[in-house]
């Protein structure tokens, strides 16, 4: 294994369908500037919770958000473990064997813990957020009001315990069902941008922007 698709550490180590680990930094980072959702795993006295959120990358650190209230936030301030991942689905695999249905997809966990952002860091963070997802999305709309800025926190987690599981490609089926008269193949599966629908109480005459009109998103 090379040294840029090594493990970086004993507890990343990819066991079960080794074959499809990824740990070079470019396919991590790929895997998740192609997402805005996160599902954040962690533990509170006792109970496991599992929370989806929006996330953003910012060099070598993911970042999320939410209220000054939320247990999960302020549970994640006191430095517990956390489980980050990030799960794209491509496509559908269909086989000529019935055990050998599959699906392509990339997918990635992060462990480690996460640190609250000072005030300064805290609102750089989140104009780098509506920045990254849409450029000019920040000075668009109203500031926020320091009432708001009270309750909002960010936490932030760096990639340090990282790895990325990807499945691309046709079945793989055994040797003696290529035989079988059974159709097999892939239906991709795609995350796109669709028709805007502007707000039904915006007021008539405000134009859609051209940073909105040339907004695209894709899962790939």
């Amino acid at each position: 294994m090379s040294e840029d698709n090594k493990a970086p550490s004993p507890r990343t180590v990819m066991r079960r369908y080794s074959w499809l680990a990824k740990y070079d930094r470019e396919t991590i980072n790929s895997i998740l500037d192609a997402s805005l959702l996160c599902h954040v795993g962690y533990v509170i006295d006792g109970q496991p919770y599992v929370t989806p959120t929006n996330f953003w990358r910012m060099d070598g650190h993911v970042y999320w958000h939410g209220s000054s209230a939320s247990r999960m936030l302020r549970g994640q301030a006191k430095g517990i473990p956390v489980c980050f991942t990030v799960t794209h689905l491509d496509g559908l695999v269909i086989a000529r064997s019935a055990f050998n249905h599959n699906v392509n997809f990339r997918s990635l966990m992060a462990l480690g813990t996460a640190e609250v952002l000072g005030e300064t860091e805290k609102r750089d963070a989140l104009k780098g957020f509506c920045d990254r997802l849409m450029t000019g999305l920040w000075e668009h709309a109203r500031q926020p009001t320091e009432k708001q800025w009270k309750v909002t926190h960010v936490l932030r987690m760096p990639l340090n315990e990282v790895s990325a599981k990807v499945r691309t490609g046709p079945p793989i089926d055994d040797e003696n069902d290529y035989e079988h008269d059974s159709w097999a193949g892939v239906i991709p599966l795609h995350t796109t941008t669709g028709k805007i629908e502007p707000d039904p109480q915006l007021r008539s005459g405000i134009a859609i922007p051209e940073f909105v009109k040339q907004f695209r998103f894709s899962s790939n």
